[in-house]
């Protein structure tokens, strides 16, 4: 974008040097066509590169909004899979919680003789729970990591694409 401006700068100073030529040949009258034609034709080289390199800071300038707007969807898309992953998370510390108190209290039972299947299906419905909120949570990490596995991609594609338009 530097190097846009830089030649813009330069091509406008051109174009003004041109004018302020064509503005002296003009008043010292001196006759001379065919300079006057040349530097004519100069001027109209120069606007017409001028025009290409502003359509051209256009493209550039709408290709990085697009680039602007396609991260700010992935960043999105990422905070989302990390606020499933964190919620899974969470849900698999509780069933860890649960499983551990329910073990506890089936040791206490067996310690003191009594057998309570009332705890024992607990116990198992506990680590059921903890089995799931487990896959569950690796689920949520792997569509995170697929998610960012895609954003890197599509990025490393986009940069290609931009480095042949460029070329």
């Amino acid at each position: 974008m530097s190097q846009i401006d830089e030649l813009q700068r330069r091509i406008t100073a051109a174009l003004d040097r041109i004018g302020q030529g064509l503005d002296g040949v003009g008043s010292a009258g001196s006759g001379d066509a065919q300079a006057l034609e040349a530097l004519t034709k100069e001027l109209e080289d120069e606007k017409l590169v001028s025009l290409q390199l502003e359509e051209r800071l256009k493209a550039l300038s709408q290709k990085q909004k697009e680039r602007a707007a396609a991260e700010e969807g992935a960043r999105a898309e990422q905070a989302n899979a990390m606020r499933k992953l964190d919620h899974e998370l969470q849900s698999l510390r509780k069933a860890n919680q649960q499983l551990r108190d329910n073990n506890k209290a089936l040791r206490e039972a067996n310690e003191a003789g009594v057998t309570e299947p009332h705890l024992i299906n607990k116990s198992m419905l506990a680590e059921l729970e903890g089995l799931r909120a487990a896959r569950a949570a690796d689920r949520a990490e792997a569509d995170l990591v697929m998610a960012d596995l895609s954003r890197l991609i599509a990025g490393a594609a986009g940069v290609e694409t931009s480095e042949a338009e460029d070329a």
